[in-house]
């Protein structure tokens, strides 16, 4: 470029970009495809008790790492934010299931934390340190846990986070610090507050509050209209990436291609601007590093607007547009132009075989709309453009993401401009209003289309006309407290139901009665163990001596004992095992007649993997059935009662 070599330029830019994307795209499509996209709704499904497949694998946190990294620095409009959440919450899986014996990297201590309690517990908290750590906003994260990606939540799980993300704050002070002389490259760029707007003005009129008014509205229609375009573009790309890994890589190479050829090429169509006056000959135009002011084609004394938006790292991106004092640093066209490629570009990338963020591209759409508005009104606004920017910034992530209190906290964080919160705080609560009324946030319509049986933290209002007993499946596959190998291993082999009930019957007991309720692991724990009898009798007491209490606890991915490991001979399936030991004697248990709004309300608040229905009645089978989260998920009885919505209405 220096040299007037332009399509050269173009060529170097295209290829570097296109061979990073196909890095990112190799590691994507062949290591581990659940590294792809964000990682925000895997992390918010898992927290509500979905244990998908991988999600959180080290697998996945190796590409999720080097992926996202290869991705920001092909030129991708995607932010590094959605999957640092997703690595904390790898790493915290990491630690919660004591290591990974694959990788050896196992420690003993780690096995206090195999329990479901304390995993989703440590998750919570790498959620929270992500957002902490992307955005430098510790206070934020914890928030962003408590809003949006935890099911479940608890006083102690408050300090814990928080802990947490004072850590991650106190770490990212040290880095900040060892690399302020530069030996990070950009790491560090504006201390800890990454996009400082404190110097504007921010005495605002009567006037200003309808402009912000406008900002909600305009934040809520664009960001519900993002959604829609997002769900049309997963279920299209959702069609390519089945045919296999190799078109992965091809889709993100023409998407690659497509994003260079906008960034390169759409600054020509800006004209040349002669640097402000006030401004050294070392600030504009900036040559050969990131920032304001870039040279681009111009003549010297000159600077490209549009290419000092695209042709920059994200954040610079971000600061050019969040700068104050500088109303007349950008024509009205140029960041028309910027906000309508960072949109549609957003859209296309999201998707794709990469880890990709949401965060930064609705961040740069929405501030670019919000300095429009802002240089539009002129003379007429007390506001700063850079300060319409950040309000247009949270007009867009609103209207997208519809989170209200850790979106006004991350950016007041961000921007260190606390006199800004009664205005942010108005412009997310109508973008997210108006947002509302379309359809659901981004990460809620992303969990539906991957299909995860996302339990909501209300019951539909139909449930109301039915009870437990109208929607358990069945039929119902039940085990003696003392049972046959043989019928053991062929409930196994026929169904993949992980919990089944435990009924005493006489002569155990003077009638058959519930005894609890036994985990298809635990089963296949104690077969392995063969601690079998040839008579119909009790040996709980010799089964406790041979197995320790963590040798039922909850494996790590892909670590558990599976239905092929077992090797039982033909005479050991006419033998006998006592199922006492293992079974949870104190299920969760309704009656036939309860509401069926009543039952998914207990079964997500106490975050329940089954719930057992009994019998209103004396003299019938001990167990009706038993309620899982397919039960409760609207499909399945939609499916089986399509009258009740109507009925109900």
């Amino acid at each position: 470029m220096l040299n007037d070599r332009h399509f050269m330029g173009f060529v170097a830019n295209t290829s570097i970009n296109l061979g990073l994307a196909i890095l990112a795209a190799i590691l994507c499509a062949y290591i581990a495809p659940a590294a792809a996209g964000s990682g925000i709704p895997e992390v918010k499904a898992y927290l509500n008790g979905i244990d998908a497949h991988s999600i959180l694998a080290p697998s996945t946190l190796f590409v999720k790492i080097f992926g996202s990294i290869f991705g920001v620095a092909a030129g991708f409009v995607v932010g590094k934010e959605g999957p640092m959440v997703h690595t904390g919450a790898c790493i915290a899986n990491l630690l919660g299931q004591g290591g990974s014996k694959k990788y050896h990297l196992t420690w003993r201590w780690l096995r206090y934390f195999k329990n479901d309690r304390d995993r989703r517990d440590l998750i919570t908290c790498g959620a929270a340190a992500g957002v902490a750590g992307a955005f430098r906003a510790p206070v934020g994260g914890v928030l962003f846990a408590l809003e949006e990606a935890a099911s479940w939540w608890r006083s102690a799980l408050l300090w814990r986070t928080f802990f947490t993300t004072a850590v991650v704050a106190v770490v990212l002070r040290g880095f900040i610090e060892f690399c302020r002389s530069g030996r990070c490259g950009l790491f560090g760029q504006g201390g800890l507050i990454m996009f400082d707007v404190n110097s504007a003005k921010n005495s605002y009129s009567s006037a200003d509050l309808l402009a912000v008014i406008f900002l909600g509205v305009i934040g809520g229609i664009f960001g519900s209209f993002y959604n829609y375009l997002v769900d049309k573009v997963l279920r299209t790309y959702s069609i390519i990436n089945e045919r296999g890994p190799i078109f992965k890589v091809l889709l993100v190479a023409a998407v690659s291609l497509l994003t260079s050829c906008c960034s390169y090429g759409l600054p020509w169509l800006s004209h040349c601007i002669p640097c402000p006056s006030y401004l050294e000959a070392d600030r504009c135009p900036t040559v050969g590093r990131s920032g304001n002011y870039k040279n681009f084609q111009c003549p010297a004394g000159h600077y490209n607007d549009l290419a000092s938006l695209f042709l920059n790292t994200n954040d610079d991106a971000i600061r050019n547009l969040f700068s104050s004092g500088t109303s007349k640093e950008f024509h009205l066209s140029t960041l028309l132009v910027f906000f309508v490629a960072i949109y549609c570009l957003g859209i296309i990338t999201y998707g794709i075989a990469v880890p990709s963020g949401l965060f930064i591209p609705v961040i740069l759409a929405g501030a670019s709309y919000g300095r429009l508005v802002g240089n539009l009104l002129g003379a007429l606004s007390d506001l700063d453009t850079g300060l319409f920017a950040l309000l247009g910034a949270a007009s867009f992530l609103g209207g997208t993401m519809r989170m209200t209190v850790s979106l006004c906290v991350i950016l007041l964080e961000l921007t260190n401009n606390l006199l800004m919160l009664p205005l942010v705080m108005l412009v997310l609560l109508i973008s997210k209003t108006v947002a509302d009324s379309f359809n659901q946030g981004v990460y809620d319509q992303i969990v539906k289309l991957k299909g995860l049986p996302y339990l909501e933290a209300h019951a539909e209002p139909y449930m109301k006309n039915l009870v437990a007993s109208d929607v358990v499946s069945g039929p119902l596959i039940t085990f003696s407290g003392v049972e046959k190998v043989g019928n053991i291993m062929h409930a196994l082999h026929l169904t993949r139901h992980n919990g089944f009930p435990v009924i005493d019957e006489p002569p155990l007991t003077p009638a058959p009665e519930l005894c609890g309720l036994v985990l298809r692991s635990h089963l296949l724990v104690l077969l392995k163990g063969k601690k079998f009898t040839k008579q119909k009798t009790m040996a709980g007491s010799d089964i406790m001596r041979r197995f320790k209490a963590h040798d039922f606890a909850k494996a790590g991915s892909g670590k558990g004992v599976k239905l092929e490991d077992l090797d039982i001979k033909e005479e050991e399936m006419e033998m006998f095992v006592d199922l006492h030991p293992i079974t949870n004697t104190s299920p969760y248990t309704v009656v036939e007649t309860m509401s069926l709004a009543k039952a998914a309300v207990l079964f997500r608040q106490l975050a329940l993997r089954h719930l057992c229905v009994v019998p209103k009645t004396p003299g019938r089978p001990p167990i009706v059935g038993i309620l899982t989260r397919h039960d409760f998920m609207p499909e399945h009885v939609l499916g089986l009662y399509p009258h009740v919505v109507n009925r109900h209405k």
